[in-house]
């Protein structure tokens, strides 16, 4: 069974926002040669990494609300130059949208089981990924989401 992972997109002020950073890495990649992969470096290493990498995501809280996913294509534990273990999330570059779904601020990343992910924006969501992010938060916070 896949698990995923829970995480605050600190500096982002919209989805929208997010994947214009994604987009931007990318092409600064591109331009220098080196592998155009999205990669999100944190301090600690998932211990259940082998129930995420392939088969489980990123969901991302932007503004208080989970709102996007990223697939986890791989997860590889490093040492940085300070000694500090860390870990590089290879992600998938495309961000996925999700039903809003509100969270608290917390520190660093959180396990998230598959049935407590909320549901992607898409074939059974017609008209709701064109709806204006403000909308969505609404309807969301009164439970029609």
């Amino acid at each position: 069974m896949a698990l995923h992972l829970l995480k605050l997109c600190v500096g982002a002020e919209s989805v929208d926002d997010h994947r214009a950073w994604i987009a931007a890495r990318m092409a600064e990649k591109r331009r220098l040669g080196l592998a155009e992969e999205s990669i999100h470096t944190t301090r600690m290493i998932p211990k259940r990494a082998d129930e995420i990498i392939g088969q489980g995501s990123l969901y991302w809280v932007t503004k208080g609300r989970v709102q996007s996913r990223q697939r986890v294509i791989d997860i590889r534990p490093f040492v940085d130059d300070e000694g500090i273990s860390r870990c590089d999330l290879v992600l998938d570059p495309e961000l996925i949208l999700t039903v809003p779904q509100p969270r608290r601020p917390f520190q660093g990343w959180r396990y998230l089981k598959p049935e407590d992910a909320p549901a992607d924006l898409g074939d059974g969501a017609a008209g709701l990924a064109e709806m204006p992010p403000s909308m969505r938060a609404e309807l969301a916070d009164l439970g029609l989401l």
